[in-house]
């Protein structure tokens, strides 16, 4: 059910992309899969493989003339192209490997409409630009309202830690002013992302580099974004070629604090 927030077919493809790969998601969830080894601990799912064909075969139906960069697949057309989706088609692999159901599935048209779905809650959050909404099936669309009210603050732990020894995001957890003001969570997925857009999160803390066209979390800033959050890298500068890593806070307050903490440990 379509509501009044801004939107366009873009939208659409999005939120039904990440449909799709939800489905798949969740519908092989339980089964025993075959690993495909990416080094360095790192490995995709058969689910993950299915999961992204079924999201670029309706792109490429819907969209055929735009690229896409996948993150089983890598890139599909010029990587320079004016319009490229940004497709993780299982956010969580580790998590959804040992039965655990924190995953999202996420798509992005870079600088565009974007969509995060939840496989296993039914959940689909999503944006045009402007403003952001979840869907739920049978249900008008909710637009989102970030809050800090929760106090509780995402960070991923997963390495690499580029920023080592100047910040991590460990240290961050042991800071006496985040022990007093912040309780941390670990789902190690970006679907936490998401839920700082809802206000089920106050923040998400997270190392790296340009993390703006990533595949793992251009939806989700594009998200948080949309909703009013406020989005920059740990240093506080805008993300880009220059900034580092991220920080996405529900509002300005917890992000200066956090901004100070990582400072501080930098």
């Amino acid at each position: 059910m379509i509501n009044s927030y801004a939107s366009s077919d873009d939208t659409e493809v999005a939120i039904a992309g990440a449909r799709a790969g939800a489905d798949v998601v969740r519908n092989m969830y339980g089964q025993r899969l075959n690993r495909i080894d990416k080094g360095a601990g790192d490995f995709a799912t058969a689910a993950d493989v299915e999961a992204e064909k079924a999201i670029l075969g309706l792109i490429r139906a819907a969209r055929p003339d735009d690229a896409v960069l996948g993150e089983e697949g890598g890139q599909q057309g010029a990587a320079d192209a004016v319009r490229q989706w940004l497709v993780d088609p299982l956010c969580g692999t580790l998590n959804y490997a040992v039965g655990n159901m924190l995953v999202a599935v996420n798509v992005a048209l870079r600088d565009g409409a974007a969509a995060v779905a939840d496989p296993f809650s039914g959940e689909v959050f999503f944006t045009g630009g402007k403003t952001a909404w979840v869907r739920h099936d049978g249900a008008d669309d909710e637009r989102l309202t970030p809050s800090p009210a929760t106090r509780l603050v995402d960070v991923n732990l997963d390495p690499p830690f580029p920023s080592a020894p100047g910040f991590r995001a460990v240290d961050l957890l042991a800071h006496p002013e985040f022990v007093e003001r912040f309780r941390p969570r670990v789902v190690s997925t970006t679907l936490a992302l998401a839920w700082v857009a809802t206000g089920k999160r106050a923040a998400y803390v997270t190392d790296g580099g340009d993390l703006s066209n990533s595949v793992h979390f251009a939806a989700g800033i594009a998200l948080c974004r949309a909703a009013g959050c406020i989005v920059t890298g740990i240093d506080g500068a805008p993300i880009g070629e220059a900034g580092r890593g991220l920080v996405a806070a529900a509002d300005q307050e917890t992000h200066e604090l956090l901004i100070s903490m990582t400072r501080s440990r930098s």
